[in-house]
């Protein structure tokens, strides 16, 4: 490699929460490659590399300094190269999240990050403190700035950089996916460039974690914006830039193609579920195939994210479930090639309502009765979980959480709920997309997709009995949840008053339901979960 030039290897990895050791063994290995595979000077590795992000309240451990300090002493003996690794920084003046360089047994310099968010999916200002100075070391002649996420997205700690004298940014990231976000990652970034006459390296963590999904994504800029280096999204890889150290511009090098909407979505979803399965130490996923659109894209994600040999999928009918039911949810485990059984709730539905009938005696059938249903199925696939080792994979979709059309202790019991945050209309299109990547064996059958959505628990139910048309209830929970419009707001957009009112106080009064919900993977501005923290039992007037 010519003197002119520093190559500079941006490690976009997978790391798992709370194992320092685990971790410490991947920037080790990745090191190595970067030094001996693709003779890098530098490598980038993420925000809080050696513990994963976020590790909460892991940070409040009594042994965390001595574990930190331990897997420190590992990476100084890497030598030949200069590691910039994101970790918690304990000092006397308190907890910092940080980014060290090292090299060759010495650590030439500190950085704390600026910015702490606490908003959104954040709450850093629970742990850390903020610190308030650049940090700027050289390296090979170069002078290298130091940035840490969200002081990317403020303009203080990006002037302090420049006027501390870097001539090249690099920047720890642990940036979560949502719809979009790919997007603005680049364009700030870009902006950030051109405003001050830097360029940047910014790594990205990538994997699920909880209800997160890091997309990775990372990239390289020149001082125009001009995208350099382009590191593929949901997956993770070590990936190498040449810095011209003479003209101050990267050489140009790999560009992945950023994914369409819903190919992003789908890939999201697969990834979070993959690492939430493995990283939880589960044998495989069972999940209960109704026949219906849920259901199908669930077991598509799950077969995508194991393989067809770690998923099991069960019908469970009853008298309401409809033969075309039974066939599709046949044709798709065929299709897809996992184990597949049938199993009826109807004896079950039969004991608990001959126990229940003296208790019941003189009251009218409602919403119990099909409850019972829901509740029958719950129980089967609790019991396979158990006995398996095997997570059970819920598939009530947003729009039905946000309604609280869904019964606990039934269609809600499981451990993981990939659809958690994606509305039904998305769903409708995540399984066009699906059956388009494999034109010869489509896995969703085209009649699931046409058929009108129902939950049969009762003769001819539809969820528009129930529920407004789905493209009208998105709409209107997106406005609500999203973007906190107000029922007027939404109303004024054009939206029936009554449906309007009907709708936001299914959502006000179904809070706690979703507090029972198992976890799942977001990917909009704000899902269920860290982002929208409202008090179950509150005399907020609806829909304001």
């Amino acid at each position: 490699m010519a003197d002119s030039l520093l190559r500079i290897a941006v490690a976009q990895l997978n790391l798992l929460v709370g194992d320092i050791p685990g971790n410490t063994d991947q920037l080790i290995a990745a090191a190595v490659t970067a030094r001996d595979d693709h003779g890098a000077d530098l490598i980038v590795f993420p925000e809080l590399s050696l513990t994963g992000y976020p590790p909460e309240d892991l940070l409040l451990r009594p042994s965390l300094a001595g574990r930190v300090e331990a897997a420190v002493q590992r990476l100084l003996a890497v030598s030949g190269i200069t590691l910039v690794v994101g970790l918690p920084d304990t000092t006397p003046d308190g907890l910092f999240n940080a980014t060290w360089v090292l090299r060759d047994g010495q650590v030439l310099a500190r950085y704390a990050k600026q910015a702490l968010p606490n908003e959104s999916v954040f709450d850093e200002r629970r742990y850390f403190r903020n610190g308030d100075q650049p940090v700027v070391f050289e390296h090979l002649g170069v002078r290298l700035g130091l940035l840490i996420c969200e002081d990317l997205w403020q303009p203080e700690p990006c002037r302090r950089v420049r006027e501390a004298g870097a001539e090249l940014v690099l920047n720890l990231n642990a940036s979560p996916y949502h719809r979009g976000k790919a997007e603005e990652r680049l364009a700030l970034a870009a902006l950030r460039c051109r405003e001050h006459g830097l360029p940047m390296v910014y790594c990205n963590l990538v994997g699920g974690q909880d209800e997160l999904i890091f997309d990775g994504g990372s990239f390289a800029t020149q001082a125009s914006g001009e995208v350099a280096l382009q590191a593929p999204w949901f997956e993770a890889g070590l990936h190498v830039v040449d810095y011209d150290i003479t003209t101050r511009r990267f050489l140009p090098a790999s560009r992945a193609e950023t994914p369409v909407d819903e190919a992003a979505v789908y890939r999201a979803l697969v990834l979070a579920v993959r690492d939430y399965v493995n990283k939880s130490g589960f044998k495989g996923i069972v999940l209960g195939l109704s026949g219906g659109i849920d259901s199908a894209l669930t077991l598509a994600i799950a077969v995508d994210a194991l393989g067809a040999e770690r998923v099991r999928a069960v019908m469970m009918p009853y008298r309401y479930t409809a033969e075309i039911s039974l066939e599709d949810a046949e044709a798709e485990a065929r299709t897809l090639g996992v184990h597949y059984s049938v199993l009826s709730i109807a004896p079950m539905v039969e004991a608990f309502s001959a126990t229940l009938a003296d208790t019941f005696a003189g009251l009218g059938k409602d919403k119990t009765e099909e409850n019972l249903q829901a509740r029958s199925r719950g129980t089967l696939l609790m019991a396979i979980s158990n006995k398996l080792g095997y997570l059970v994979l819920t598939t009530g979709n947003k729009s039905e959480m946000s309604v609280g059309y869904a019964t606990l202790y039934g269609d809600m019991a499981g451990g993981f709920d990939v659809l958690k945050d994606v509305p039904k209309t998305l769903v409708f299109r995540l399984s066009e997309w699906r059956n388009l990547q494999s034109p010869e064996a489509p896995p969703i059958p085209q009649r699931v997709i046409d058929r009108p959505p129902s939950a049969e628990l009762a003769p001819d139910q539809k969820d528009e009995d129930s529920l407004p048309p789905y493209p009208v209830l998105d709409e209107i929970l997106r406005r609500y949840i999203e973007c906190d419009e107000s029922a007027a707001a939404i109303v004024a957009a054009g939206f029936d008053a009554d449906t309007v009112q009907r709708v936001l106080r299914l959502v006000d009064i179904n809070e706690y339901k979703r507090r029972q919900a198992a976890v799942g993977p977001r990917i909009t501005p704000r899902a269920f979960g860290k982002d929208r923290r409202y008090p179950i039992v509150n005399g907020w007037r609806i829909g304001d």
